[in-house]
């Protein structure tokens, strides 16, 4: 393992603990660790043009007085610096502004088992093997006569929190992610995978679906804006449904900011729709506890098209239970889904999971059902128009498709959309088996490609 041969084990980052306690005249004191190494490698105009890697160890000091709190960060280990970090976080907790919802920090606890996200074969590619993903995905763009560009990266990870109640939590993993676009005269092309194993991706497989989408969708044609049955990959759902999740934190109900206010516990979406959030699910990823060190639950948020629950941070779940939102918003508990104080966001689901439907179908089978409608490869530059309603502006892009007469007969002109979430969750007519996903505008998932009625475009695009 080479973080911990030649960076950072819970070991020595126990002793570096010990010695910031010793340092420390505070109430109380909780250090994060993180560790970092990653490598990339970037192409474009089918050649190699930067290879970069970068590894940081990073301490994060928190220390409390009398209900007073702040944090201070260093990537220095020696001793003077970790003095310095420490006299650094005391002194802007003494001027901070007592917080009445500050609780004591988290109490130790057992480390919630997941499966082995640290893949040893995946922290030692090395930019040979990474040029080498490269020249085959370039020689799929070659032999289609197109120009390809992305990124081939690999990575190795550590983070830990202590602290003085006790808590001692760890946890190491593994990134692999190969992202590729294919460009030809008028159209594109594009396909991204992400996973702690890099046995799990395919470059050569990834650049000859994106070559593929890239030669069937050139000279596209014109057809006009309306509403589509549109058969989304999972890329595309991702990409849309990430801009929900935040609003499942118990303090976006708190701050009213959620779209979710004054509807946990009713049906928002159709009956087909059921979401979790499960660290512990086997193509998910991250550690298996917050930013405090308490340990993720697994959380049931939608049970058929029904808002179940919320996620709390170990201070929101006190807030709720005082607030005139806890009859409303069901079972009230601290879940481990909070992020590192002192912090104004709150928690959040971060371990995505949408559940199988009864009767998955292919991509191919949606299509062959579909009289008239858009096959849709991906979705950018997604922006929200309304947060109550969760409507959302974005574009199509690389890869868009008319279906007709359960074909797809060529490439259209790329759309703008105006789509409320809520809408498009409740018209899901058919849904593929969930896959670990990546996009662009949002964490990956654990989401299936959809067909859904009605979805709304109101412009095309010029190219």
């Amino acid at each position: 393992m080479l973080i911990a041969d030649r960076m950072l084990n819970q070991d020595l980052a126990a002793d570096i603990f010990q010695k910031i306690h010793k340092h420390s005249s505070a109430d109380e004191v909780e250090v994060i660790f993180y560790a970092t190494r990653n490598a990339l490698t970037r192409f474009a105009n089918n050649v190699i043009h930067q290879n970069v890697a970068e590894e940081n160890i990073l301490v994060s000091v928190r220390t409390v007085f009398d209900g007073r709190t702040a944090r201070a960060t260093t990537n220095k280990l020696d001793d003077e610096n970790l003095k310095r970090v420490v006299q650094a976080s005391e002194s802007l907790a003494k001027v901070q502004q007592p917080d009445p919802d500050l609780l004591p920090m988290a109490p130790s606890s057992a480390t919630r088992l997941i499966p082995n996200r640290y893949f040893q074969k995946t922290a030692a590619i090395s930019p040979e093997q990474r040029a080498e993903i490269v020249r085959q995905i370039v020689s799929v763009a070659q032999k289609s006569q197109l120009t390809t560009a992305g990124i081939v990266s690999n990575s190795e990870s550590a983070e830990g929190i202590f602290n003085s109640r006790g808590l001692s939590q760890w946890h190491s993993q593994t990134s692999s992610e190969i992202s590729v676009t294919m460009l030809a005269a008028d159209s594109s092309g594009w396909q991204k995978a992400n996973s702690p194993n890099s046995d799990n991706l395919d470059g050569t497989a990834l650049a000859q679906i994106a070559a593929r989408k890239a030669v069937e969708s050139a000279k596209p044609r014109e057809i006009p804006a309306g509403k589509y049955t549109v058969i989304l990959e999972p890329a595309a759902v991702l990409d849309m449904v990430g801009f929900m999740f935040y609003d499942f934190g118990g303090l976006a109900i708190l701050d009213q900011r959620s779209f979710l206010t004054n509807r946990v516990g009713t049906k928002l979406f159709g009956e087909n729709i059921s979401i979790t959030d499960d660290v512990g699910h086997p193509l998910q990823s991250g550690s298996p506890f917050d930013g405090e060190g308490v340990a993720r639950q697994t959380v049931q948020l939608v049970q058929d098209g029904t808002v179940g629950r919320l996620v709390y941070a170990r201070a929101t779940a006190e807030k709720m239970k005082r607030s005139e939102f806890k009859d409303k918003v069901g079972l009230v508990e601290p879940t481990g889904h909070g992020f590192p104080l002192p912090n104004e966001i709150g928690e959040a689901p971060m371990n995505i999971v949408f559940a199988a439907p009864k009767d998955p179908q292919t991509l191919a089978q949606m299509i062959a059902s579909t009289e008239r409608g858009i096959l849709i490869t991906r979705l950018w530059y997604i922006r929200e128009v309304d947060p109550y309603e969760k409507i959302l502006t974005g574009m199509t892009r690389d890869g868009t498709f008319h279906i007709e007469d359960g074909k797809v007969r060529h490439g259209v002109r790329n759309f703008r959309f105006n789509e409320s979430l809520i809408h498009m969750l409740s018209n899901v007519e058919a849904m593929g088996t969930p896959v670990r996903a990546s996009g662009e505008e949002s964490f990956d998932m654990v989401v299936p490609a959809m067909k859904v009625r009605e979805f709304n475009f109101t412009e095309v695009t010029k190219f």
